[in-house]
């Protein structure tokens, strides 16, 4: 009753004000002396004085807003901390660290014992080979192999195919790339085009040929190009006859892409599976693998290419090409067939005897080969004519035919009788991987992991949007349905989500993530990332503005006038992206955040505002602390008018948050950063506004530390690099320096594929010391360092759980001057890992890395995606990276990374250009230091090794930033907005949602009514102490319900499917909703909202 009173007399205090202040403006503005009217003809000089008098009258508007606008806002903190706690700010200690209040909502975190069991490897098959170990005993020492030059003289016996002849498949294929030399489009209209015209003519001549086909990005262009009859002679084409075993949109690289977080390659899945299923393409499991240099025809037949070249019926004299080894193919007649099967059979064997079974698998192809029909022809009628010779005489004892993998696999299968994708008897399990590898000598292809870095993070900043745009769309689409509103919502943005998805599909090709295609061809991949990143961003703000409206009646989609903005902004496809600034009022502004995490989130959110005034308000109107920062153009220059707000909230689940900001006067909540700069001698002007006092360090100033609630990092004075880290009670050395690479002065230098330096690297040696700022506040605290190639951001967030328990690192390159230079980031640990390091493969697994001494230095390099980590018994330290790179450990206790690259020349790989188009680069990590409960030499001999749940959720934490999307509407004020909340319950902690996509109508650009759900089970290592995690959540040993999952809608049938959702893998149920997943497993289901 008390409270009732309050607010009715402060609302009628603002009625009064308000009403008064209106009476004495019209009163001046009425009885003004200097006002006359005379005939509407006023002389210049009174029309000045009107001027100056309307100017005058604005000011007093403005006035009585701001006075009205203190009085609500003081009856709003009234009417808050009546009903609720009242707002407990940060405060400083006597020693200058920040404390914040205690947490309102206390977080719980519980393993199952069970769940520990997968990474102590208590299952599982033992492998037969570890690769690991074949490197460790392998002499690597480059022995002439003959014709080989790489191998060894091959023998076999006349009569060993007696009693089991030799099955021969040799399997016409044509590789084309989607942009190298040439763009995507240039290619296809060149030659690609032209290839598949020509396969529906020459496949029907004759039954008995074959050809594979794998780039469903080319396939699908060209379908979508040809003519009624010609789609449906390709239909009446038998696909086992052409298609290859699981197409691609693109042939991706399986160094850099993060498959986890593209579990389908996000390449356009239902466009490639539109064409699978429609052309009933089969693929079997199985891998096979090619014992030579390259997939070309001199390389693949057998170990000679002198003789293989002349059975590449393309190069028959008086073509455009021939063999280097001059002795060119003939053509087969019945006068020679006989001595050519011989020679070719001869080469067929020698190459079987590397292999367990008597099938043999032989390519037929290079790039963008069949291009022309004269070539179809050579090679198809010469082969036949040696098959029909092979196959007539049974002495040989060959079968020889034209065939497709499928064909491969299915006669494995029955020749080692076992069903088709079973373990066939006596056949080697192999564990690890290839990397690194050299085509030659000691070339070895360890620069592409790093070249053209600012693509690489772009394709992970994409990456990263279209999975928060597939969910947020299902989502908003499946309540819009529920509420019988669909006919209003945007159902065209799946259009965009399919583009957008082709366009990162075609980004995994191995020449175009990789950073190894031509400039020109480079513009045309970042011109499509850009173009469908804007568009993702579209499509998010339209679903967040459906999902956040409080009465989803009022909601209407407009196309030229969004509701929600854009978080940020790229001026150009190679430009850094530019946040957005928010225009400050009296009025509220509202601010909608969105967390692509399934898992509730604790973060500070940092907006910029076009005014130091500034109050924060939770969608409940609860006050919120803020810490007030500059936004700074360089070293010593604030922006103007442009502040940093950063705000500390709790996010649902996938979900949606509401904020609102108004231009205040009342300063209590906004908490201030104070400032250091550390000029180290330098004479620099310094700009500071007077909102922010800066402390100006001119000379050499004393190491300082940094900290949070949970670990203090500490810097050198001089550099502003980290030197230590005080985490649980004690000090690790934890220092960063930055390096460069040389390359080679004489032979083959490093370019965009090989990494040949000069030796060991070099401290980089700018010619003036840095500029070091340092940034204190209540939620964040960092330290800028600012040198002539790069700007080091570390931060430390001062927040209880994830974000709080590793340090926030950020390199802004720039090596635009350099010649034949490469820089790196080392860090340096009291770590003793010797010569072990692990780096992930495609973030799904750990792989164990050792360091070899008899291997070069750049052999030493391998591909990180998501991770890299270093451990002795007590501890461990993962770097986690928002982009791939290259990394290494050269010695006991470091991480070494490759930053970028900048060569002057070509590597003679085939790109024909150097890497000279580099781009301001900025590249994100976060260090995470963790300490080890329990360790042995067992497990950690083990060829694999599992991140902490802590480790995975960093990770995500890096890769799916909050989105904030301001409301674009400033007047009148926006319907009433609520947060979004998708669940019900909580996801376990080892369960990451990969996707959940809606599938496509009959109408290709129209969703369906259902929707794709992917699971990822995650293996975790429980070894690692986990104190103050800030997890809500447990997990469950494999078990998780769907049935409740999704608030306010009802799960109507639940499919387990194959991961590319093309074969069903259980009956669809409505009843059964609780699913079980192994760790480390990734799922596929169908579903459909009742």
């Amino acid at each position: 009753m008390k409270l009732k009173k309050q607010v009715t007399v402060c609302g009628a205090a603002i009625f009064c004000v308000a009403v008064f202040s209106l009476y004495l403006m019209l009163d001046r503005v009425q009885h003004d002396p200097a006002r006359h009217q005379s005939g509407g003809n006023f002389p210049r000089s009174q029309i000045s004085v009107l001027q100056n008098r309307i100017e005058q009258l604005e000011q007093l508007l403005e006035e009585n807003h701001e006075i009205i606008s203190h009085i609500k806002e003081s009856v709003l903190e009234l009417t808050a901390h009546a009903e609720g706690q009242p707002l407990l700010l940060p405060y400083h200690t006597p020693n200058g660290s920040w404390v914040l209040p205690p947490e309102s909502r206390p977080s719980f975190f519980s393993i199952s014992p069970q769940d520990c069991q997968f990474a102590l490897g208590s299952g599982g098959q033992k492998p037969d080979l570890q690769m690991l170990a074949v490197a460790s005993v392998l002499p690597f020492d480059n022995q002439d192999g003959g014709v080989w030059k790489q191998g060894f003289d091959i023998t076999y016996e006349p009569h060993e195919w007696d009693t089991e002849p030799l099955q021969v498949f040799v399997v016409p294929h044509s590789h084309n790339d989607p942009g190298w030399i040439k763009t995507f489009e240039k290619y296809y209209a060149d030659q690609t085009q032209h290839i598949l015209n020509s396969m529906v003519l020459k496949l029907r001549e004759d039954p008995r040929r074959r050809f594979i086909w794998s780039e469903i990005s080319f396939f699908s262009k060209w379908w979508d190009n040809i003519s009624t009859q010609k789609r449906a002679a390709v239909r009446r084409c038998d696909p086992t006859v052409w298609l290859g075993c699981r197409p691609l949109w693109a042939q991706r690289h399986h160094a850099l892409p993060a498959e986890t977080r593209q579990p389908d390659q996000h390449a356009d899945p239902e466009g490639t599976l539109r064409h699978q299923e429609a052309l009933r393409c089969h693929s079997q499991p199985g891998v096979h693998v090619e014992t030579d240099l390259g997939y070309d025809v001199p390389h693949t037949c057998g170990p000679d290419p002198k003789i293989c070249c002349q059975f590449d019926f393309k190069r028959l004299p008086g073509g455009r090409i021939n063999c280097p080894w001059k002795v060119p193919p003939r053509a087969i007649t019945e006068a020679n067939v006989a001595e050519r099967a011989h020679l070719l059979l001869d080469q067929y064997r020698k190459k079987a005897k590397l292999f367990r079974s008597k099938v043999l698998l032989v390519p037929l192809g290079d790039d963008f080969r069949y291009d022309k029909p004269q070539e179809w022809d050579a090679q198809f009628l010469n082969y036949q004519r040696l098959f029909d010779f092979l196959n007539a005489h049974p002495g040989l004892h060959v079968q020889a035919q034209f065939g497709t993998l499928s064909d491969y696999f299915d006669a494995l299968s029955k020749r080692t009788g076992i069903v088709p994708g079973m373990k066939p008897p006596g056949f080697p399990v192999l564990s690890g991987d290839f990397f690194s590898y050299a085509d030659r000598e000691d070339h070895y292809w360890t620069g592409y992991y790093t070249s053209r870095p600012f693509y690489k993070s772009l394709d992970r900043v994409l990456e990263a949007h279209l999975r928060g745009a597939e969910v947020l769309y299902s989502l908003a689409l499946s309540h819009a349905r529920h509420a019988g509103l669909d006919s209003r919502y945007p159902l065209s943005d799946y259009a965009l989500l399919t583009e957008a998805r082709r366009a990162l599909g075609l980004f995994q090709h191995h020449d175009a993530i990789t950073g190894t295609a031509k400039e020109a061809v480079v513009v045309d991949y970042g011109v499509r990332l850009l173009h469908s990143l804007v568009n993702l961003k579209r499509v998010i703000s339209n679903a967040a503005h459906y999902l956040v409206l409080g009465d989803k009646e009022a909601y209407r989609y407009d196309p030229a006038g969004p509701f929600l903005g854009m978080d940020d902004m790229r001026l150009n496809q190679d430009s850094l992206p530019e946040k957005t600034v928010i225009k400050l009022d009296t009025s509220p502004r509202f601010v909608v955040l969105f967390n692509p995490l399934e898992q509730e989130r604790l973060s500070v959110v940092s907006l910029l505002v076009s005014s130091p005034r500034v109050r924060v308000l939770s969608e409940e109107g609860q006050p919120l602390a803020v810490q007030l920062s500059a936004q700074w153009s360089s070293a010593t220059d604030m922006v103007p008018d442009v502040y940093q707000v950063s705000i500390m909230t709790r996010l649902p689940a996938l979900g949606l948050s509401v904020l609102q900001l108004y231009k205040s006067f009342d300063s209590h909540t906004t908490l201030m950063s104070s400032v250091h700069l550390h000029l180290h001698g330098r004479d620099l002007p310094v700009r500071p506004r007077e909102v922010f006092p800066v402390r100006v360090v001119p000379a050499t100033s004393d190491d300082f530390c940094l900290d949070n609630q949970h670990m203090q990092a500490c810097f050198s004075g001089l550099t502003g690099l980290l030197q230590s880290v005080r985490w649980a009670g004690e000090e690790h050395k934890l220092s960063s320096e930055f390096l460069i690479y040389g390359t080679r002065s004489a032979k083959d230098k490093s370019g965009a594929y090989l990494f040949l330096p000069d030796g060991d690297a070099k401290p980089y040696a700018p010619k003036e010391p840095p500029v070091v700022r340092v940034t204190e506040g209540p939620f964040f605290s960092e330290v800028a360092s600012y040198y002539q190639h790069v700007q080091q951001v570390v931060r430390l967030y001062n927040v209880p759980g994830v974000e709080g328990l590793s340090l926030d690192l950020s390199c802004l390159v720039d090596i635009r001057d350099h010649v034949n230079k490469e820089m790196a980031l080392r860090l340096s640990t009291s770590i003793a890992s010797e010569d072990t390091f692990f780096t992930d493969l495609n973030g799904f697994q750990i792989q164990p890395r050792r360091f070899l001494k008899k291997l070069p230095l750049q052999a030493n390099f391998y591909p990180m995606p998501a991770m890299a980590y270093i451990q002795d018994k007590q501890s461990r330290l993962t770097l986690h990276t928002a982009q791939a790179l290259g990394v290494s450990s050269l010695r006991s206790g470091q991480l070494e990374v490759i930053l970028d690259r900048r060569l002057m020349q070509d590597d003679n790989r085939g790109l024909g250009q150097g890497l000279k188009d580099n781009k301001r680069t900025c590249n994100r990590f976060r260090l995470l230091l963790e300490r080890r409960t329990t360790a042995n030499k067992v497990q950690d001999s083990r060829p694999i090794s599992f991140p902490s749940l802590l480790s995975h959720m960093t990770s995500m934490h890096l890769n799916a930033e909050v989105l904030a999307m301001p409301v674009t509407q400033e007047k009148p004020a926006p319907p009433a907005l609520r947060s979004f909340q998708p669940f019900s319950g909580t996801v376990p902690c080892d369960f990451h949602i990969l996707n959940l996509r809606t599938l496509q109508a009959e109408d290709e650009s129209l969703p369906s009514a259902e929707m794709a759900l992917i699971l990822h089970r995650k293996g975790f290592d429980c070894g690692l102490e986990a104190k103050h995690l800030g997890f809500n959540c447990t997990t469950s040993q494999g078990k998780f319900s769907l049935g409740s999952l999704f608030h306010g809608l009802e799960l109507g049938f639940l499919q387990p499917t194959s991961l590319t959702l093309m074969y069903p893998l259980g009956a669809a149920s409505p009843n059964s909703t609780v699913i079980h997943m192994d760790p480390m497993e990734i799922a596929t289901f169908r579903i459909h909202f009742g």
